[in-house]
């Protein structure tokens, strides 16, 4: 069975960084987009951004460009999330997700998450 484990979340004041890890415990066949995810009590799930094996094509939510990047260790199968400049607004827990579809793709069902890793911004 696939599971994904976020690890680097924390609490931090606005303007600082964190940087959140996921690590795949097994992949049947490795994923063709790999993402992250964040969510707030009564919001929905809100994509953040995704990178494509080997990092050829990353994309990213107009909240966090430019301030967050994300980025892939191919040899280990594992990807990141550099999280910079944070705000309150940035708050929330944040997930891991794999997909087989390609990141090109305009709309990708996320086959894999993990139990995700809060992240807390206090101004």
């Amino acid at each position: 069975q696939v599971q994904l484990v976020e690890s680097g979340g924390g609490s931090v004041q606005a303007g600082g960084s964190l940087r959140l890890s996921c690590a795949p415990s097994s992949f049947p066949m490795r994923p063709n987009c790999m993402g992250w995810f964040r969510q707030v009590p009564g919001k929905a799930r809100e994509w953040v951004a995704s990178i494509s094996p080997g990092g050829a094509s990353t994309k990213y939510a107009d909240s966090v460009k430019g301030r967050f990047t994300i980025s892939q260790d191919n040899a280990e199968n594992q990807w990141y999330l550099q999280m910079n400049s944070l705000q309150p607004e940035d708050t929330g827990m944040y997930y891991c997700a794999a997909a087989r579809a390609s990141c090109l793709r305009a709309r990708i069902t996320w086959d894999y998450w993990g139990h995700g890793t809060q992240v807390t911004v206090s101004s």
